[in-house]
């Protein structure tokens, strides 16, 4: 059986991942920068994120988070300051088309680790899981096959989503080599501009 309202969840959730948001802005960048490879592993990152958050709300945490403003605050600031960093590499970086042989230096395990504290420390995320994802799961029936259906529905589609964007940024190749410096200035100024919106909007 389908958990509660399974098509309502189904637009929420396609409606997030089409909307340009923090790890797809990481992704396009990066994609221009590094290729469509290297952003599969951030997608990775990303994903295990949400696997992990969606888990510690089901079955551990529970209605913590609503009830504790102090860790949510945490998680606010901490991802703020990864975004200005994050801000800062992109705009740093140069793209793989005008770039010299060898010079790329991340290594997977670093767009791992991106894509994972991009998600991780998303308020927009620890909002969704714990005040969003519980309402479509009848906690009096078959938790665990609900939890299945969900979780792997929204990180297949979230992964196909990231994926989808980083493969649409190459078509931009060409654009990019004319204009190198413009996709990194754009990406890095929109980082700063989110993580100065998370700071004045999200109070908790």
């Amino acid at each position: 059986m389908l958990p509660l309202d399974f098509i309502l969840y189904l637009q929420i959730i396609i409606f997030l991942f089409i909307t340009p948001g923090t790890p797809r802005i990481v992704i396009i960048s990066y994609s221009m920068n590094y290729g469509v490879g290297k952003c599969v592993w951030s997608a990775l990152g990303d994903i295990t994120a949400n696997l992990i958050q969606a888990t510690l709300v089901i079955f551990v945490i529970g209605s913590f988070f609503s009830e504790n403003s102090t860790i949510l605050n945490a998680f606010k600031w901490i991802g703020i300051i990864y975004l200005l960093y994050l801000a800062y590499d992109i705009y740093k970086s140069r793209p793989k088309s005008i770039s010299t042989e060898g010079e790329i230096e991340k290594s997977n395990l670093s767009f791992f680790r991106d894509g994972f504290l991009v998600a991780g420390t998303s308020p927009k995320a620890w909002m969704f899981f714990p005040f969003i994802f519980p309402q479509f799961i009848d906690f009096n029936s078959n938790l665990l096959a609900q939890f299945v259906i969900l979780i792997t529905t929204y990180i297949v589609l979230d992964f196909l989503s990231l994926i989808g964007y980083a493969m649409l940024a190459q078509k931009l190749i060409k654009w990019i080599t004319a204009n190198p410096k413009t996709i990194n200035t754009i990406s890095a100024s929109v980082l700063v501009i989110i993580a100065a919106i998370i700071l004045i909007t999200q109070q908790y």
